[in-house]
């Protein structure tokens, strides 16, 4: 019988510490100086690396980045996405 009490109990914990958890994720909106996931980053670059920015080219660095990131921040414009970049 105490099994049963303690696995019950440990089924409402957890789902009690889900719905928190959920009902904080849908009530609070986006922060954008909040730290990104290592997702997020990764879909940055993937945008920047698709808009034509070549980590590996020093010789044309800064112009290089600044190109790319006005063309990742256009097709974001037009997408209706914030931009998280000033570049």
């Amino acid at each position: 019988m105490q099994m049963f009490f303690r696995i019950g109990l440990g089924a409402l914990l957890a789902a009690g510490s889900i719905s928190t958890v959920y009902a904080q994720a849908v009530t609070q909106p986006a922060d954008p100086s909040a730290p990104k996931t290592r997702a997020q980053v990764r879909a940055d670059l993937v945008e920047w690396l698709a808009a034509g920015y070549d980590p590996n080219d020093w010789v044309n660095y800064p112009e290089n980045a600044q190109r790319a990131g006005r063309i990742v921040a256009q097709r974001r414009a037009q997408q209706g996405n914030a931009p998280t970049t000033a570049q």
